[in-house]
């Protein structure tokens, strides 16, 4: 490592975070850090890296853009058939990490994925920009091309075929991780950094921890 790298560092001091800040419930704790984010301007603040494993046990990550976040989990949208889609055949749990650096902050999410309805995927793609959804037929993604010609040569065809209405290909949708697992990061001076990680219990309940930085 080049001394110039080892050398980088920033300490963190905009904020702290105390377990008697926290709201008692993380989808509504999410919530409230997501809107200051917003607020904040924070570039692609819905940007998160969604990890995940094979049926081989090698992990992979990626970022992805999440597109609804409730009670009931957090769901983004992708092809069913391309990598992540394979690896979460085969291993249907995964990671969401958020990273907000002008806030100092962290939010990492483990749990279940499954995918959502059908309808659910409908009404989102049937919002999506008309060169996306004809993007999202056009690519078989994960897979290999001979260049970038031929990808816009497949689009254009898409393009010609479905005009301004195609509908949702069935190997593209939606997918949900149901969280059992919801950790706040805060940076704090020293890389005393405050945690707060929230677990679910067997009762449906959340039990909320502080973990060492």
């Amino acid at each position: 490592m080049s001394s110039s790298i080892a050398h980088l560092r920033k300490d963190y001091s905009q904020a702290s975070l105390s377990e008697a800040d926290v709201d008692p419930n993380p989808f509504a704790q999410f919530a409230t850090w997501f809107d200051e984010a917003l607020k904040a301007e924070v570039p692609e603040a819905n940007a998160m890296s969604v990890a995940t494993v094979g049926a081989d046990g090698r992990p992979s990550s990626r970022i992805l853009l999440i597109k609804d976040f409730d009670a009931r989990g957090f769901t983004w949208y992708t092809n069913y058939a391309s990598r992540k889609g394979r690896e979460l055949a085969a291993h249907p749990y995964a990671a969401l990490l958020f990273h907000w650096i002008p806030l100092e902050r962290q939010v990492r999410i483990e749990g279940r994925v499954e995918q959502v309805p059908a309808e659910e995927s409908d009404a989102y793609f049937a919002v999506r920009p008309l060169k996306s959804r004809l993007g999202a037929i056009a690519s078989s993604q994960s897979e290999t091309i001979e260049n970038r010609a031929a990808l816009e040569d497949r689009f254009a065809r898409v393009e010609s075929e479905y005009g301004d209405a195609p509908t949702r290909p069935a190997h593209w949708g939606g997918y949900r991780l149901i969280p059992d697992s919801i950790e706040f990061w805060q940076g704090r001076p020293s890389r005393l950094h405050d945690r707060i990680r929230y677990l679910l219990q067997a009762d449906g309940t959340w039990r909320r921890e502080r973990l060492q930085p």
